[in-house]
């Protein structure tokens, strides 16, 4: 099974995902009761589901203001040059970058754009002057300050009927 096929996913896998996607702590006897498996048959599936990389990872979400990261910044980023190996080397620096939450390569009038966090603005300050100023091949970037964080996440819209 390809992870970007879904043809090998059935009801039950769709409704074991809907489930993790709320909280990765389920139990498999819980999830079992939920779905009409036995835990043992929850445990294979979510292996096999590991395994073939549609469960990507199981994480803990952390709150970032939690831990004194209260600013969230959209940056559009527009390259100089696209060359390929200039590219390359962006997406690997925003990938290192810590404060770089995600980061996407898109269309239209920018390069890419990004999800930053910082403490405040002196720390999103530092991370423009270390990320964009000092790298040449950085043409513009656009900063939107987060001031309400309507729907933060990454779960998956799943039907659970589709076959």
């Amino acid at each position: 099974m390809a992870h970007s096929s879904s043809s090998a996913i059935d009801n039950f896998d769709r409704k074991i995902l809907n489930i993790v996607q709320a909280s990765n702590r389920a139990t498999s006897d819980y999830i079992a009761d939920q779905v009409g498996l036995s835990p043992a048959a929850v445990q294979r599936r979510l292996k096999r589901m590991r395994e073939h990389k549609v469960i990507r990872s199981d994480v803990s979400v952390v709150d970032p203001k939690a831990l004194g990261y209260a600013m969230t910044f959209v940056v559009q980023v527009t390259l100089e040059r696209e060359r390929v190996d200039l590219m390359h080397n962006f997406k690997k620096e925003m990938k290192a970058n810590r404060s770089v939450q995600q980061c996407y390569y898109v269309t239209g009038s920018s390069d890419f754009i990004l999800i930053v966090t910082a403490a405040d603005m002196a720390g999103y300050d530092t991370f423009t002057r270390e990320a964009f100023f000092d790298n040449a091949n950085i043409k513009s970037f656009q900063t939107n300050v987060v001031m309400d964080p309507v729907k933060v996440g990454l779960s998956v819209p799943i039907d659970e009927h589709a076959e």
